[in-house]
């Protein structure tokens, strides 16, 4: 087993290879790529995500992704709504297929006498005749099992199609209720029969390049799946490898970027659910373990705050008359010059992101509680 890592160089990688280090020069669908897609629970957070990685960043140039069928929102990783691009949704969807599997066999006492694979034809059939809502779903769905769990058979038919959301929903400035078709018929591509040859190993290898250095229980969690080791020691001999400060081994590719320790982290606001925060099974690399717990309520994920590279309070967006704001409330003491630089970052976000920017009204940054 290779070199030690500790929690800062664990920290400095990883930020590194989600572009938080420093902004990057990269398109939106670049980075979308790169990042192997975005965490887009809410419709705003990918927005947020690019802004505080890319140079020059505007909503618009998400949007227009949106609106074009380059990038499109769907259930992927661990069941949750992410933005990919057109070629990873067609690639990464049939990948997590068997972790949709087993989410269906958890409904599977609502769903008796439903058979599964009839109940995919079917509403397939009915989401490309045209967009349909998930009650519309169901309710066509109810016509044929009307005994079965209304739920179960919404959690079925996600769980079996490829399911986009189609637009407007997900553009900046739109709004649109949730209207979903199959991905195939978005794209204008035929049904797809599986995952590609070595998809897996790709995805393991582009994980590592976003996210690593990474055990195998961190990519486990990030893709939801399950007996992963295998695939890593497939590819061990094209690996990097270390461990961390308590022994769990560590892979990575071996010309990926390991920054020194002491590597300067600008502060960057953070989206809530952003994968930063989500794609490690330990995620001390990135929050510190007496902070555990503080960046969730509920199942309800805040907006996170980084100060030098490390989640340091969270932040609300705020627009109040004349004054587009945002409320800062940190857990601990930060530096003058530290202050200064959130400050200063945070006015930048809302120059960039404010959607009533260019109308002269002055972005200002407060702290206190997020909550008063």
């Amino acid at each position: 087993m290779g070199s030690v890592l500790d929690t800062r160089s664990l920290n400095r990688a990883t930020l590194a290879r989600q572009l938080l280090l420093s902004r990057a020069a990269l398109s939106a669908e670049e980075a979308v790529a790169h990042l192997l897609g975005l965490q887009a629970q809410n419709v705003k957070p990918p927005y947020f995500q690019l802004h505080a990685r890319l140079e020059g960043f505007r909503p618009d140039a998400l949007a227009q992704l949106m609106e074009s069928r380059k990038v499109v929102r769907m259930v992927t990783m661990r069941s949750t709504i992410h933005t990919h691009t057109a070629h990873d949704a067609l690639t990464l969807r049939p990948l997590v297929q068997p972790a949709r599997d087993r989410e269906v066999g958890a409904f599977r006492k609502g769903l008796a006498g439903v058979d599964l694979e009839r109940l995919g034809e079917l509403a397939r059939t009915f989401v490309e005749a045209e967009p349909r809502t998930m009650g519309e779903i169901r309710e066509e769905l109810l016509a044929y099992w009307p005994g079965a769990d209304p739920q179960s058979l919404s959690v079925a038919a996600r769980c079996r199609l490829p399911l986009v959301q189609v637009t407007p929903r997900g553009v900046w400035g739109r709004s649109g209720q949730v209207r979903l078709t199959t991905l195939e018929q978005w794209l204008g591509r035929p049904p797809g029969e599986g995952p590609p040859p070595h998809a897996v190993d790709d995805a393991v290898l582009r994980y590592l390049g976003a996210f690593g250095p990474a055990s195998v229980k961190d990519m486990q969690t990030w893709a939801g799946l399950t007996r992963l080791r295998e695939v890593f020691e497939r590819l061990r001999p094209r690996l990097a490898a270390f461990r961390d400060e308590n022994g769990v081994e560590l892979f990575d590719l071996p010309d990926a970027p390991r920054p020194d320790a002491g590597t300067p982290a600008p502060p960057r606001f953070l989206p809530e659910f952003d994968n930063l925060l989500l794609s490690h099974a330990d995620r001390t690399r990135v929050v510190p373990a007496e902070l555990k717990g503080r960046t969730w309520t509920g199942n309800q994920a805040h907006r996170t705050l980084l100060v030098d590279g490390f989640v340091a309070g969270l932040w609300r967006w705020e627009d109040k008359g004349e004054e587009a704001s945002i409320a800062v409330e940190l857990f601990g003491r930060v530096s003058k010059g530290q202050k200064e630089e959130i400050v200063a970052e945070g006015e930048r976000m809302i120059t960039e992101m404010g959607e009533t920017g260019g109308t002269g009204r002055r972005p200002s940054v407060r702290f206190g509680s997020i909550h008063g």
